[in-house]
């Protein structure tokens, strides 16, 4: 088999990558198209890659991309570090060129660093290059979690995360510490930020974390976003703009505030609980806004007044999110969620019943499936657990079960006395019981040799060992 040329130009850019094994077989046939085996065959060096055709008057062929390439190169100079799928995007949508994306793609590898040395830009230069952007007060602000790790493991709890929201326009900072980063606590987070800074930036950037974006998906395709997001941001109205994958720089702003808070806030201190972590950030942020930002030039705190006011207004009413799961009822009325117990109550439920669990960050509710005959679906409200094998149980949850207090035991005979209620006087029968009981320890047992047995039974003895006794 031969490859045409344009198989044979997108493979020969492989070689390289798959002898110094950044890339397998597998991945280079999944980008190409090919079959693994052919990848394989062409890479191995055992069959010699065929070069492209030639027309026949002797020139190489023109290939697709080399109407578009004055195009392309009239682009990269305008923004050398414009994006493959932007630039394939513009010549189909604003041109009309049906063009394969990957021979863009290879063309860009080629184009970028000639464009770049008639712009005077060195390779080096050019790869750790990235755009700076501006925005106007109040219209966006970005976020990142941090990981600090087992800080507060002396008191028993295991992960604390730190959560981080900075306004763009004035690096006015907001951070809060929390022991989970899903979907709840990431929006309470949210809220405990829009009142710190006393309004609601017009967007907010995120990376492609879980509790914003509902699945990953290609490069150039839309982004779908999680439920609960879109509900929450509709709620406080912004917009929330996700970055594309490996796009760091994208929110540096906020990714460097992180840093700077580990340093400043957490280096050299020890804490004893969350609310230690918030304080200690809430007595740094003046601080921090006396300071003169390098990038921008101006004091911190002078630069956010103006970013204050051109946020929105937070909504009268919070939007609190839940998280919402399905679990079963045990046969010990409690229910498992997040490898922690919580109690139901015993008359509303039975085992393995399906119940709903909806849990805030600092709240578990458990509700029915099914209403009852108030229309009501709440079983049981409890605070939420902290770390993982807590047992969160109301005891009037078990009531109307047996508590085995009316089990009793008898020997038989008058040993054994009824039982006596707690500060009953004793009778004369419980008297009697007593002294039956200690005169029964009296009692002599007699003993008999076994031969004794033996003549009243008309059997042999079992031994004939004179000093066997049995005690009778």
């Amino acid at each position: 088999m031969v490859l045409d040329p344009h198989r044979w130009l997108e493979l020969r850019r492989f070689r390289g990558l798959y002898e110094s094994g950044a890339m397998s077989l597998r991945e280079i046939a999944k980008e190409t198209g090919l079959n693994r085996r052919t990848v394989a065959k062409y890479l191995s060096g055992e069959t010699p890659v065929a070069p492209p055709k030639r027309a026949a008057n002797g020139q190489p062929r023109r290939l697709a991309v080399d109407e578009v390439a004055p195009l392309i190169d009239a682009m990269l100079r305008a923004e050398i570090l414009l994006k493959g799928a932007v630039v394939h995007e513009r010549l189909v949508a604003e041109y009309g060129f049906a063009i394969n994306y990957q021979r863009v793609k290879m063309y860009l590898q080629e184009a970028r660093p000639r464009i770049a040395e008639e712009l005077g830009i060195s390779p080096g230069q050019l790869a750790g290059l990235h755009r700076r952007f501006e925005v106007v007060p109040g219209a966006q602000a970005q976020v990142d979690w941090g990981d600090e790790g087992k800080i507060l493991a002396h008191v028993g709890i295991p992960k604390v995360y730190s959560f981080h929201m900075t306004l763009s326009y004035s690096r006015d900072p907001f951070c809060c510490f929390t022991t989970s980063q899903d979907l709840a606590a990431f929006f309470d987070c949210h809220r405990q930020a829009f009142a710190h800074f006393g309004g609601v930036p017009m967007s907010i950037v995120y990376d492609r974390t879980k509790t914003v974006v509902r699945r990953h998906v290609a490069p150039g395709e839309a982004v779908p976003l999680h439920p609960e997001a879109v509900a929450f941001a509709g709620h406080y109205d912004f917009d929330p703009d996700v970055l594309a994958a490996y796009r760091p720089t994208g929110k540096g702003r906020v990714e460097r505030q992180v840093l700077i808070i580990r340093d400043h806030v957490l280096a050299g201190r020890a804490f004893s609980s969350i609310e230690e972590l918030n304080s200690a950030f809430t007595a740094w942020v003046p601080l921090r806004r006396a300071k003169v930002h390098g990038t921008h030039g101006e004091v911190i705190g002078l630069r956010a007044v103006r970013d204050h006011m051109a946020l929105r207004p937070l909504p009268q009413i919070p939007y609190v999110v839940a998280q919402r799961h399905l679990r079963y009822v045990g046969k010990d009325c409690l229910v498992a969620f997040e490898a922690n117990l919580y109690s139901v109550p015993a008359l509303r439920v039975r085992p393995r019943q399906l119940v709903e669990i909806r849990a805030t960050k600092s709240q578990v509710s458990l509700h029915s499936t099914s209403s009852d005959h108030r229309g009501g679906t709440l079983l049981a409200t409890h605070p939420r657990a902290v770390g993982r094998g807590a047992r969160v149980v109301d005891e009037t949850h078990w009531n109307g079960l047996p508590t085995g207090a009316g089990r009793r035991v008898t020997a038989g005979g008058e040993l054994s006395a009824p039982r006596r209620k707690e500060g009953q006087d004793p009778g004369p029968d419980s008297l009697v019981a007593l002294l039956n009981r200690a005169a029964a320890t009296q009692v002599e047992v007699g003993r008999r040799p076994l031969s004794v047995y033996d003549e009243l039974t008309g059997t042999r003895p079992f031994t004939t060992h004179p000093s066997t006794e049995e005690t009778s």
